[in-house]
């Protein structure tokens, strides 16, 4: 609420301890007893503490005396000592990390637990005090982001410490479930499966499977995998060695069976498997594993490109080429016990609903939960996964390295078995880093920082992950230039260079609707513009004195450099500033503006990067991806996200949808003549009719119309489909000027088949003739789960906005150019409304409202 991540600092400079009580006989009592004890246990637990709050699940089985008990941390966030009893266990160090302390020794009837934490902010300053060779940049935040020092010297969610779009709140204690596992003979720790397409033109599993086995001799056993969807069941015998160690079993699918792969969102089904994987040992314990198996296989092509210098970068997805459509994800909250199912469900279903693809997960934030992962396969969203490194160096000590070693081979083990993983990336922009001198390091002392890049993601991260996972593709880092930078020791001297890799770009003083200010990359992974969450979603963390855009609230909230003013100047290019007299109407006006502009730039440059993907202009082109920055927000303030705090759509999301269409004409300029392209992500070939109308600023009437027949679309391309001179087409379209009048598109096809209406605009809105103001009428009414507005206008009506305010759900269209008298747009509530609720609620909003 309004200043109070700084108000709240104190809590994390200081140091807080856990503690719990847990009873020895609930783990040693026969499996009925126990259960009865244990449900009241968890009954009562459920009761007194919250989500995690260092609850304990107890697991046991038949055995009345266990040859090892473990106490097991599935997070710790993040320095902490862990004690027994008294007794120190062992420390831990690393967010990231999966700890397990024995604890068969000193467990007695009654047991006391400890877990003390110390301030991530001070051991972070500590560590860095410590490292007195040589500094190891950046040491701390710029100042508008109101942070913490040092986040480079602890194994901790980085943005934690504060980054441009979020607070500083480096918060401590334990993120993920504690439990204690007690068992006999041997366990099972990590299980995953990776698919494979062989040569023989045949599916097969690599099931890894790492035990932990406490018998001082080797246990021999049989392990059967069955999946009766495929008819395919495997018995192997397997030797397990004392300690812990691992087995890989190949599993090849039956050929008579047909195997349906996992595709992307937009390109097929979700497939999955139910897998049954039976362990019988002659210890007489049986483990029965439970999974879902999926078949993809997924490369990384970088090859040479006829007529261009440089390389390829783009994903085959079971053979064919996919253009990825998505955003990057960063934490959804600040606080990750917050974070629930239901509200990554939200956020990952919005994504697919705005016709995404894919996200990258951001390597300044957090290796997202099981669910997230889960979801993602289900309704199939591609991950591209940094590890958690971010616009910093680090360090490279002996135990700096021991403990990422430790958080690279656990996460890796714990997500690899997920299809909808595309790719594991080193980190976030750290070879730009180096390559373009941010710090400031003198040439001299170059070689230090460029050793220690190599040591970090290269001799360490990647030797990992090409030993645990050889089913997807890595690079050390984004923007890179892949095979180049290899080539180059890993580190390009312009990780930007368009002719290789991925590229991140940003530019808040050029024109956005300017296609030519954008790189013409291979595939776009990072770029945005800001823009204000809408006022309800402000107002529940303001106060009626902070609403103003120039208010020390909104500038507190603003934690990139200058951000607020960029957006001015921004929309500044192409729409009049608000005017009105009325504080709170001139900022709501502003709000939205803010996100009329976002929407439009973004959809500007991100149409660009589609229809360049099948063409070479002067070498640069052939791009194929397309993440915006960003996809979702940590808290209630300006930002590039298109999902506001709590998922509400902003109209940037609603473009999203339109943009990432599978099938899109999209225009551009080029020295006075227009352009229209086809674009498709559709696996066949159509033959469609392109319409294009004109009309006045002034009319409901179209001047003129064209409907070209017979247009070849063709399948996974973009191509050319239409080019006039503008003075042409307003010759041919009378009583038309590029001011007076504005052209929309479209693409229309057999059995139903239709693109989203697109529009171009030939002149500024600010300088357009004849907007008047349009006088709105809307109507709601229910139709089983949905509910139907029918809006009817007297004028056209640029970026028309509806709102409903706090309540939750989603527009099937929105921030759209209102050419007709009448539209049906349908809302999809996301908790319980009425038809009296949506009505009241309801604003209208388009540009001839703002004053």
């Amino acid at each position: 609420y309004r200043f109070n991540d700084v108000t709240y600092r104190w809590i994390s400079l200081d140091n807080w301890t856990y503690i719990k009580h847990f009873w020895r006989y609930l783990i040693q009592l026969p499996l009925k007893i126990m259960v009865t004890y244990a449900f009241i246990f968890v009954c009562l637990l459920c009761v007194v503490n919250s989500r995690y709050s260092n609850s304990f699940l107890f697991i046991s089985y038949l055995c009345r005396k266990w040859q090892k008990v473990n106490l097991v941390f599935e997070g710790v966030d993040t320095v902490a000592q862990i004690l027994i009893n008294n007794i120190t266990l062992g420390r831990t160090d690393n967010m990231f990390n999966r700890y397990s302390f024995d604890i068969t020794s000193v467990i007695k009837e009654v047991n006391f637990v400890e877990v003390r934490f110390l301030s991530a902010v001070s051991y972070a300053a500590e560590q860095s005090r410590c490292h007195k060779a040589y500094s190891i940049p950046p040491a701390c935040p710029p100042p508008v982001q109101k942070g913490e020092c040092h986040a480079n010297f602890i194994r901790k969610e980085q943005c934690s410490f504060s980054w441009d779009w979020g607070p500083s709140f480096p918060t401590q204690g334990i993120w993920k479930d504690v439990r204690i596992e007690a068992y006999n003979h041997y366990h099972l720790i990590y299980f995953s499966l990776t698919s494979f397409f062989g040569n023989a033109q045949q599916w097969s599993l690599e099931i890894e499977s790492i035990f932990d086995v406490v018998s001082s001799k080797p246990i021999a056993g049989l392990v059967t995998v069955n999946i009766p969807k495929l008819q395919t069941q495997q018995t192997f015998s397997v030797k397990l060695q004392p300690g812990e160690g691992s087995i890989v079993l190949l599993v090849n699918i039956n050929k008579s069976s047909t195997v349906e792969a996992w595709w992307p969102n937009g390109h097929g089904k979700q497939t999955g498997y139910n897998m049954t994987t039976t362990f019988i040992m002659e210890a007489g314990y049986q483990i029965e594993k439970s999974s879902k198996a999926y078949f993809r296989t997924v490369e990384l092509v970088q090859e040479p490109i006829p007529g261009s210098p440089g390389l390829s970068f783009y994903f085959r997805i079971n053979g064919r080429p996919i253009f990825i459509k998505g955003s990057n994800w960063i934490p959804a909250d600040s606080f990750q016990d917050r974070v629930t199912y239901d509200t990554l469900w939200l956020l990952l279903k919005s994504a697919a609903d705005a016709n995404m693809n894919a996200l990258r997960v951001w390597g300044g934030g957090v290796y997202e939960q099981d669910e997230f992962y889960d979801i993602c396969d289900e309704i199939g969203i591609m991950i591209w996964q940094d590890f958690m490194f971010a616009c910093a160096l680090y360090p490279t000590d002996q135990y700096y390295l021991e403990s990422v070693r430790a958080e690279v081979s656990h996460q890796v083990r714990r997500l690899k078995s997920h299809p909808s993983i595309i790719l594991w990336s080193g980190n976030n922009e750290n070879e730009a880093a180096i390559a373009s001198n941010w710090f400031s390091i003198p040439y001299a002392d170059r070689e230090v920082y460029i050793k220690d890049y190599v040591m970090l993601y290269v001799k360490n991260i990647r030797e990992i992950v090409l030993t645990e996972d050889k089913s997807r593709p890595f690079i050390a880092s984004s923007p890179t230039n892949g095979l180049e930078s290899v080539k180059e020791g890993w580190l390009s001297q312009n990780p930007y260079d368009t002719h290789y890799g991925d590229t991140h770009f940003y530019d808040y003083s050029n024109d956005c609707w300017n296609w030519t200010v954008y790189p013409k990359t291979r595939f776009a992974s990072e770029y945005g513009f800001q823009s204000w969450p809408s006022f309800s979603t402000i107002e529940k963390v303001s106060s009626t004195e902070d609403w103003s855009y120039t208010s020390n609230f909104s500038l507190h909230r603003q934690h990139h450099e200058n951000g607020n003013d960029q957006m001015l100047q921004q929309i500044g290019h192409h729409f009049k500033l608000p005017q009105s007299t009325d504080p709170i109407k001139k900022f709501k006006d502003m709000i939205y503006l803010t996100q009329v502009m976002q929407a439009q730039c973004i959809k500007t440059e991100t149409e660009f990067y589609r229809f360049s993907q099948s063409e070479i202009i002067k070498g640069e082109g052939h791009t194929m991806g397309a993440l915006y920055w960003q996809l979702n927000d940590i808290w209630q303030a300006p930002s590039w996200a298109s999902l506001e705090y709590g998922g509400k759509w902003k109209l940037l999301h609603y473009f999203a949808q339109n943009f990432f269409a599978p099938l899109l004409p999209v225009a551009y300029e080029d020295k006075g003549v227009l352009y229209i392209y086809g674009v498709s992500d559709l696996h066949v070939d159509h033959k469609l009719t392109l319409r294009v109308v004109v009309h006045t600023w002034s009319s409901l009437e179209p001047v003129c119309t064209l409907a070209k027949e017979g247009v070849t679309v063709k399948a996974q391309s973009a191509v050319p489909i239409y080019k006039e001179s503008i003075d042409d087409l307003l010759e041919r379209c009378r009583n038309c000027t590029r001011k007076s009048c504005v052209i929309t598109f479209c693409l229309v096809g057999e059995g139903g088949l239709q693109s989203p209406t697109n529009h171009h605009f030939l002149s500024s809105l600010k300088d357009a003739v004849g907007l008047e103001k349009s006088h709105f009428s809307a109507s709601v009414s229910q139709q089983d789960d949905i509910y139907i507005f029918v809006l009817q206008t007297t004028a056209i009506a640029p970026f028309v906005s509806l709102d409903v305010g706090s309540i939750k759900g989603r527009f099937s269209d929105n921030g759209f150019l209102m050419t007709e008298q009448k539209k049906v747009v349908e809302f999809y509530p996301w908790e319980p409304t009425g038809v009296e609720e949506l009505e009241k609620s309801l604003t209208l909003t388009s540009l001839v409202d703002v004053v």
